[in-house]
């Protein structure tokens, strides 16, 4: 028999990046919010790789500072290397990776939402989920507590029948040998949900001691400091390297030797991995011709002597993974403390959701993070916030906050996963967003920072420092347009040191910027040294760099934009559009686009049938009038 053990606005189920990140957003909108989690000392815990950001991941650390989020502020404070990605390439595809200090970073978050007034905490197992006329109510734990909210925000992460397999040895587990959530799966299932199954492994762990260093090749962290926060002033300088050294053909011997005792190739693994995250397995198979693959060492922390082996993910038998480790060179005489092993778990197939991440079959339930079919911390937390600001909103009876493509990655994922859906754990990629150049590592706060201050997220003392800037990058574009380079012996010399064209006549030093390899550094050669932060220097070179080709992407977007705002009505029946394609009448009913332009990126939808729609749509509208 159950007990009413209390009354929220908003109840976070899990307490991973996706949990922490949705119920921050919520408390901090005024949403008095209870974060349920199965174990309290495990607030986002990292039970894969040791690090945060890379490729399009960084840049969701970005946005979701942007937006007033937690996660850059915590790994800023807490990891043991930093470094940038890509700096020989464009802007587009820059990136911050860090590694991260793991119980610290754990430590450093549970703080944050223990000192959070509108959030409760409480360690429990949810069962049930209370449903009344579709709409859902609450909650209850397996220990008969009946918690009631208006919002139910369900972040359970790879919990839910969580399998973990060791060559052909499998038991119930989350990850790190946690209990693992049965009950609410089924619960799911009984209210028609469709779930699907994934799954996803991670390496072995050595200890520190037993690696032989000099074999391998050191990878340092950038001595400039920096941090993903736009708040962050403090950096960490006191940094820890990373290593890397190579599997060899003797590894690859014992991989294809012993790929029958493979949980993924023995057939017992059922669940479809990520494409973008293979095992050593799978590298070997699928990657036949290549000699060898990278193998990077990465310390979990400064107070432990775990290291992480990335490259060497595997659900092989214990015993054959010691041997491939100590085929590895610098990993002769390694120590295994902890065997790598798959898991298996279900998700909820996100063509169930609306691009709000509330679901379509009841209302008042959202879902966030791996149990929508992603993969990595990032993803996971980036939806985590929208989640939690979509519950707060929704309890204030306001209108719903949705990032579109061109504003941030996080639109880029949602938009994806509720609109084409995904068979394999999603991953983002620079690749999967049409606009990158405007999505970029260092303009993040510029594309958001006005709607997290909307929404209550930001400070009014930020927010301020934020159109600070803003006003120096205008009025530095301005200094420079009208800023004259004469022809003078400093200037050409300054231009033959960055290998460019001497100047013949005299030029505004804002139209020497526009050349590739002249940067603002060149510019101060010339004209002095400009009184701007480095942030403000920074903008302005690549606004004014990429001037062109913004214009071109900000034309894209605007022709984007139209198809967004030519919205669907919510009682639409596809079933009346008789010139519509089957597979498209289908799909439509399936996914339920919101706009032309969402109808537009569903598979299996194509242009005529747009052209079908918009016609149908607008007729409807002039008929209404």
């Amino acid at each position: 028999m159950t007990y009413h053990a209390g009354d929220y606005d908003v109840i976070v189920i899990g307490a991973g990046h996706a949990g922490c990140e949705a119920a921050l957003a919520a408390a901090k909108m005024g949403s008095n919010t209870l974060m349920l989690s199965l174990n309290l000392d495990m607030i986002a815990f990292m039970p894969c790789n040791p690090s945060l950001g890379g490729p399009a991941k960084g840049i969701v650390v970005r946005e979701i500072d942007a937006l007033g989020g937690a996660m850059g502020k915590v790994i800023d404070k807490t990891h043991i290397q930093m470094r940038m990605l890509n700096t020989g390439k464009g802007p587009a595809v820059q990136a911050l990776r860090a590694q991260a200090d793991k119980p610290l970073y754990i430590q450093e978050m549970k703080n944050i939402l223990e000192n959070e007034p509108n959030i409760t905490m409480k360690q429990a197992m949810v069962n049930e989920l209370i449903i009344e006329d579709g709409v859902c109510k609450g909650i209850i734990t397996e220990t008969n507590a009946a918690y009631y909210s208006e919002k139910v925000i369900i972040t359970t992460g790879t919990f839910m029948r969580g399998k973990i397999l060791v060559g052909d040895y499998e038991y119930e587990s989350g990850p790190n040998n946690q209990r693992v959530s049965v009950k609410l799966s089924e619960n799911l299932e009984e209210l028609g949900f469709d779930l699907t199954r994934f799954k996803t492994g991670t390496p072995p762990r050595v200890n520190s001691h037993t690696i032989d260093y000099s074999k391998t090749e050191i990878q340092p962290g950038d001595e400039k400091p920096q941090g993903f926060s736009y708040e962050t002033t403090e950096f960490i300088t006191d940094q820890i390297p990373c290593w890397l050294t190579h599997t060899n053909e003797r590894t690859h011997e014992v991989i294809n030797d012993n790929l029958t005792l493979s949980a993924m190739y023995s057939g017992m693994k059922r669940g479809t991995g990520p494409r973008y995250c293979p095992s050593i397995e799978d590298k070997i198979v699928r990657f036949h011709d290549k000699p060898r693959h990278q193998v990077f060492l990465e310390p979990e922390g400064r107070n432990t002597k775990e290291v992480y082996v990335q490259g060497l993910s595997t659900s092989l038998p214990e015993y054959i993974q010691t041997e491939i480790l100590r085929s590895v060179p610098g990993l002769e005489e390694a120590e295994m403390m902890r065997p790598g092993y798959a898991i298996e778990y279900d998700s909820v197939k996100a063509t169930q959701l609306w691009p709000t991440l509330e679901t379509k079959k009841v209302a008042g339930l959202y879902t966030a993070g791996q149990i929508n079919g992603t993969s990595g911390y990032e993803e996971a937390a980036g939806q985590g916030i929208i989640a939690g600001i979509n519950a707060a909103l929704a309890v204030q009876g306001k209108e719903p906050f949705i990032l579109d493509r061109s504003q941030s990655y996080i639109g880029v994922l949602i938009d994806d996963l509720v609109t084409k859906g995904t068979r394999e754990p999603y991953r983002l990629l620079t690749s999967r967003a049409e606009y990158r150049l405007l999505l970029r590592h260092d303009n993040a706060d510029l594309r958001l920072t006005e709607l997290g201050y909307e929404l209550g997220l930001i400070s009014e003392a930020r927010y301020n420092n934020f159109q600070e800037k803003l006003r120096l990058i205008d009025e530095g574009k301005e200094v420079l347009h009208k800023q004259i380079v004469k022809v003078a012996d400093h200037v050409q010399d300054a231009l033959v040191r960055a290998k460019s064209t001497p100047l013949k006549d005299a030029s505004r030093a804002l139209d020497l910027l526009k050349r590739p390899e002249i940067t603002f550094d060149v510019i101060e050669e010339m004209i002095g040294e400009q009184d701007y932060p480095a942030e403000v220097k920074e903008q302005i070179e690549i606004q004014t760099k990429y001037e062109g080709y913004i214009k071109k992407s900000l034309e894209q977007v605007d022709r984007m934009l139209k198809m967004e705002d030519k919205k669907i009505p919510d009682n639409i029946n596809y079933d009346d559009i008789h010139s519509l394609a089957d597979e498209a009448r289908e799909k439509l009913k399936e996914i339920r686009p919101m706009s032309i332009g969402q109808a537009s990126r569903i598979s299996g939808v194509n242009p005529a049938d747009i052209s079908i729609l918009l016609v149908y749509v607008e007729q409807g509208k002039l008929a209404r009038s």
